[in-house]
């Protein structure tokens, strides 16, 4: 098997994953490259195609099935923890509907967390894209009047004296019963169908190892959240990895197609698209 490039962005939840894959840890594993980054630069990476093996925003996936195929592991998909909309108390109107018509700072225009408050909305709102990691502080300033946070934020709002105006995985979760799609590990389609599915073994291989030996792999993960407390990185990872990192499942599953129907209905779609997974059973 060729050696392929695993891209994926430096968050605990990631590198906790994929660690013991990508530091030689496994015995007999397939060998990949690493390339690290924000998850908004991987989303538009990928819409170059440019690595063989992905971690994206569902957000992003209907633009992206073409070239890709969505991998039943190593993806960001659970409960209760969905993106927050924050803002400052003195700042807060009364209902989250107003927000609608307020400047709010978004970590990617084709983040699921983008797609999921223009769902609740029903509306496009006014955004500025920033990293997804100054979106706090720059609510904090007034530089927006809201923020749409994701990741480790969900920990540390309130220590920047911000409130939580909406839990958009609450309200997802309420609508459809279903878990929240947040991101995915794609293989492109130059990946023949055998290598997917031992990447995608790999992968479950590489997780199972994290969570019988988290001594081995946690120094590379503290190793890319060196501005986190140690509590903030299990905190994180506790919430991010999870059943469905290990197989999507079909609530899994069920819950993709359910955001790209809504999405589409919407009209943030302009064209129904169906998520095409790979074979690796």
């Amino acid at each position: 098997m060729s050696a392929y490039t695993l891209a994926y962005s430096p968050c605990p939840n990631d590198t906790y994953v994929f660690g013991a894959l990508t530091n030689g840890l496994l015995e007999d594993a397939p060998e990949v490259n690493v390339h690290l980054a924000d998850i908004d630069e991987l989303n538009d990476d990928a819409a170059r195609a440019q690595f063989a093996l992905t971690k994206v925003s569902y957000g992003a996936i209907p633009f992206l099935m073409q070239r890709y195929r969505i991998l039943p592991a190593g993806g960001a998909v659970g409960r209760a923890c969905g993106p927050l909309l924050v803002a400052r108390p003195a700042a807060s109107p009364a209902l989250f509907a107003d927000f609608a018509r307020k400047r709010i700072a978004i970590p990617g225009e084709r983040t699921t967390a983008f797609m999921l408050l223009q769902l609740a909305f029903g509306r496009r709102p006014p955004t500025v894209t920033m990293r997804f990691d100054r979106i706090v502080e720059a609510v904090a300033n007034g530089e927006a009047d809201a923020g749409l946070i994701i990741h480790e934020s969900r920990f540390t709002y309130r220590d920047a004296g911000l409130i939580s105006i909406a839990d958009l995985g609450e309200w997802w979760e309420n609508m459809t019963l279903l878990p929240i799609p947040l991101g995915a590990i794609l293989v492109r389609d130059d990946v023949s169908d055998g290598e997917a599915r031992a990447l995608n073994a790999a992968i479950r291989r590489s997780l199972a190892f994290a969570r019988e030996n988290d001594e081995a792999v946690m120094p590379y993960v503290r190793e890319h959240a060196v501005e986190m407390s140690d509590a903030v990185m299990r905190a994180h990872i506790g919430l991010y990895v999870n059943e469905f990192t290990d197989d999507l499942g079909a609530s899994g599953r069920e819950a993709v197609h359910a955001l790209f129907a809504r999405a589409h209905d919407a009209g943030i779609l302009h064209r129904q698209t169906e998520p095409c997974f790979a074979a690796v059973s």
